[in-house]
């Protein structure tokens, strides 16, 4: 890692994961030590004057997750360089809603992107069309570190010449704080007078910058702070927040830290109500203290991914990569708390489901780069084998249908759409073994 370039503080934290490592770690968090969380406050109830919110806003540096290729997705590049609405790609709209949120409040409201060593060029290249976007003092993007995939049979640094890239991955998004500070860019945002950061993904588009949650967390004087939507039967998947029996601190769950035999307990929404956006709030002063105390270790848990060196190749050596979660820093600082926001601050696109979504009438977009939501989403289900690539779903649909009075949406099998097709109730299309169409204009469903 030293000779790869890789800064100090990122191979402290990986040195500390890998002894958790060797010592048979598996990070695995068992639900007979924790409780549920069941009342965090509300984003509906919180009263905070508009003063206390423009002061906020006015500290707040938003960072973008931005190291994703979108492989899972059939894409080479950024994901957020997909265009998603109108013309637009993620990037588009993100840079408007900044922009917008300047106006607005007359705040310089940075916007700084965590790039990967794959995403970097291409992401600043683009920006490039945004001479306006860049605040003084302070870079655009600083790129997250690397290290290298261990062998899963003896944790040695796996070697594959077919392609040495393959050889390195990224420590998870839990990389965030040691990259902020071994970058500099922590120091230079307290330099330039920035106390709170608010932490996205970069395909999450709802989470536009929101003064309202600013002054609050500025109120509330935690050092980080967590957004929560209400789960539905649908959300199996995200991580949840629970409370720590052994000392009552708030702590993240993910899948890869929940036992096989507990997965029920992980996806139950009426044990564990509340999901994770991945959206959180952190002062900046704290972190830098809290750095400097436990010498650039925060001491986030352990995720053990097992994969292999090639992910193309199944046969390939099999391999662990050493991952943390950015959300799991809420249990590092004493006091951090969460908030429960709409679920208009949650629009991530992680497949060509949720891309065919945000595509619809269901949402319009405003003139400040957001997704305004014009009749409650249906239910999406396209068939992978056809619609998993973003090339063979634009194929197949180049024109989103009308969902607005859809209830929901599955696709079997290969069937392309028309122009101006309106989609009403549930529709379910059969796997008909050959290739079908739905005409321009025709109506489907109820």
């Amino acid at each position: 890692m030293t000779d790869a370039g890789v800064a100090q503080p990122a191979i402290e934290v990986f040195s500390r994961f890998y002894e958790m490592l060797e010592s048979g770690a598996t990070g695995v968090i068992r639900e007979e030590t924790i409780e549920p969380l069941l009342d965090p406050p509300m984003l509906s109830d919180v009263d905070i004057t508009d003063a206390q919110a423009r002061d906020a806003i006015g500290k707040t540096v938003i960072i973008k997750l931005n190291g994703g290729l979108g492989t899972s997705m059939g894409l080479d590049k950024a994901k957020t360089l997909l265009e998603v609405r109108d013309g637009h790609n993620f990037l588009d709209l993100i840079v408007r809603q900044v922009l917008a949120a300047r106006a607005r409040y007359g705040a310089r409201l940075p916007l700084l992107l965590m790039n990967s060593f794959r995403t970097d060029d291409d992401t600043l290249k683009y920006l490039s069309k945004y001479p306006e976007l860049a605040a003084e003092g302070l870079p655009l993007s600083f790129v997250q570190n690397q290290e290298p995939k261990l062998r899963a049979d003896d944790l040695t640094p796996v070697e594959w010449p077919a392609d040495p890239t393959l050889e390195w991955c990224p420590p998870g998004h839990g990389d965030l704080y040691p990259a902020l500070e071994g970058s500099g860019v922590l120091d230079a945002l307290l330099e330039q007078g920035y106390r709170y950061a608010c932490v996205s993904n970069g395909d999450n588009l709802g989470a536009a910058p929101n003064a309202t949650i600013a002054g609050w967390f500025a109120q509330s004087g935690a050092p980080y702070a967590a957004e929560l939507c209400r789960r539905t039967i649908n959300d199996k998947k995200g991580g949840h927040l629970a409370i720590r029996k052994s000392d009552g601190q708030l702590i993240l769950r993910d899948t890869a830290q929940t036992a096989d035999e507990e997965m029920d307990f992980f996806t139950d929404e009426h044990r564990h109500p509340f999901f994770h956006t991945n959206n959180l709030w952190f002062d900046l002063e704290m972190l830098r203290a809290t750095l400097t105390e436990r010498n650039s270790v925060l001491g986030l848990p352990l995720i053990r991914n097992e994969k292999t060196v090639d992910p193309a190749d199944s046969s390939s050596t099999p391999v662990i990569q050493i991952e943390s979660a950015m959300g799991a820093a809420i249990e590092v600082f004493e006091g951090a708390t969460a908030i429960c926001v709409g679920r208009d601050r949650f629009l991530p696109v992680k497949t060509t489901n949720e891309l065919l979504l945000l595509r619809s009438d269901v949402y319009d977009l405003n003139d400040e780069g957001r997704l305004i939501a014009r009749a409650e989403s249906p239910e999406i289900s396209l068939d992978s084998k056809y619609y998993k690539l973003v090339d063979q779903f634009e194929d197949r649909i180049p024109m989103a249908p009308s969902l607005r009075r859809a209830k929901s949406l599955q696709v079997k099998g290969d069937w392309t759409f028309g122009k101006k097709v309106t989609v009403v109730g549930e529709v379910s299309l059969a796997d008909e073994g050959e290739p079908q169409s739905i005409p321009d204009g025709a109506t489907i469903g109820d």
